[in-house]
């Protein structure tokens, strides 16, 4: 699928902007178009998680990749069973993830957009303004839709 493409691993888009831009015709950007546009009409507000990873001695804790948790009573979101998306699940320990909700600021990863009228509307401003920006589609995870 990538044949003939450049890609670049690890490298900070942000630190390399120039470099990138000037290699390419056509980017494809997956972080926060507020920073892509130096929080030009102000600063989008994102979630972000934290990690608790156990392995436990157990072969099999609940069966499945992932489970999502809504109650409120429970304080994280989501388990992951690391093994049920492609090892073998035979293993007599198992590794999981617990996600907890946490508060986002700029020195952490931001893993959604907080979809509210007030982030809908500054979204809106950026999302005019890429589409003036012939050499880049934004996508993923950051994208309000």
């Amino acid at each position: 699928m990538l044949e003939g493409i450049d890609v670049k691993l690890n490298c900070d888009f942000f630190e390399n902007r120039k470099e990138l831009e000037e290699m390419a015709s056509k980017i494809v950007f997956t972080g926060p178009i507020d920073k892509y546009y130096d929080y030009k009409y102000g600063e989008l507000e994102y979630r972000s998680l934290k990690f608790d990873t156990e392995i436990l001695e157990e072969q099999n804790y609940q069966g499945n990749a992932v489970v999502n948790y809504t109650e409120y009573e429970i304080p994280y979101t989501r388990i992951i069973e690391h093994k049920h998306f492609e090892f073998d699940t035979e293993t007599p320990k198992t590794v999981i993830t617990k996600e907890y909700p946490d508060n986002w600021n700029r020195e952490k990863e931001p893993y959604y957009p907080i979809n509210n009228e007030k982030n809908n509307k500054l979204y809106e401003k950026y999302q005019e303004l890429s589409k003036q920006d012939k050499n880049v589609i934004f996508g993923g995870r950051l994208r309000i839709l």
